[in-house]
């Protein structure tokens, strides 16, 4: 199907729902599902974002955000899925420990405001990868649009951008959660010297950021492209290692690899080898 094939599937599915509660992270493919439900359904849509230690602040800001410029309506939910001690030893499975706290606080709001159907923003590309939140979605009855409308992720992005939405270029965002290798505890402290580490690559211009938080070991993936300016800039180098020093890391290096989605996934054998 061409993309305009696509974007009438997915509006025709919405529509024969009646009325859609997006799961809402503020990525792109979240908010292009919860702009087509507005689109669609106008008031009989709404927007849900979980708060939760693994999602940084900077995020639930631009989801509000994100929520304004849409026009929809937006509630936020507290999720506890740290209080889970399956989610707290972070197995492989984690995220289908987060996704079921998730999707079960979803249904409570869905119950409440009389809707009828739970959305998230799965698209095609992600099924090839390893996501055991999808398990949990499959398991309480979510809906994927653009699965089943066949949208991967570059036709997420190329509607968005015609849509005109602010975040169709958006890089990809996963949970601080996902910054800790499978069998090492998820901790509060933890996923807080990540946000704060990330929140000052950001804040120095980098645009694809993560901290691997390996003990007492930083390790800073950025953009291909944006190796080379972290490289040879001993100012930004200097600021970075001490405020990461301060937050708590012995050490801080730099992948010279650069990001790749999914990164820590490729331990996952030898971490089941493990246990």
């Amino acid at each position: 199907m061409t993309l305009e094939q696509k974007t009438k599937k997915i509006k025709s599915l919405i529509l024969e729902m009646d009325s859609a509660l997006v799961a809402f992270s503020g990525g792109v493919d979240s908010t292009l599902v919860l702009a087509l439900a507005h689109e669609v359904l106008g008031k009989k849509a709404l927007a849900v974002t979980a708060q939760s230690a693994s999602m940084p602040d900077r995020e639930m800001k631009a989801c509000h955000q994100l929520a304004k410029e849409i026009g929809v309506k937006h509630l936020v939910v507290k999720t506890e899925e740290m209080s889970n001690p399956n989610y707290r030893a972070n197995p492989a499975n984690r995220c289908y420990h987060c996704k079921t706290e998730l999707y079960s606080s979803l249904k409570k709001v869905a119950q409440q405001e009389n809707i009828l159907n739970i959305l998230n923003g799965t698209n095609t590309d992600d099924l090839g990868d390893y996501r055991p939140g999808l398990d949990s979605a499959r398991e309480q009855g979510v809906r994927s649009p653009l699965v089943e409308a066949e949208f991967n992720k570059q036709e997420v992005r190329e509607l968005s951008r015609k849509m005109e939405l602010s975040v169709w270029d958006k890089p990809a965002m996963a949970c601080l959660s996902s910054r800790i290798p499978y069998g090492q505890p998820v901790t509060p402290e933890k996923l807080a010297m990540i946000e704060q580490s990330e929140d000052l690559l950001l804040a120095l211009g980098f645009t694809q950021v993560r901290v691997r938080h390996l003990g007492t070991l930083a390790r800073i993936e950025l953009d291909k492209n944006e190796i080379p300016r972290y490289q040879n800039d001993k100012s930004v180098q200097k600021a970075v290692e001490e405020k990461l020093k301060a937050l708590g890391f012995n050490n801080v290096v730099l992948d010279p690899e650069g990001y790749r989605m999914g990164n820590l996934n490729s331990a996952l054998l030898e971490y089941k080898d493990r246990v």
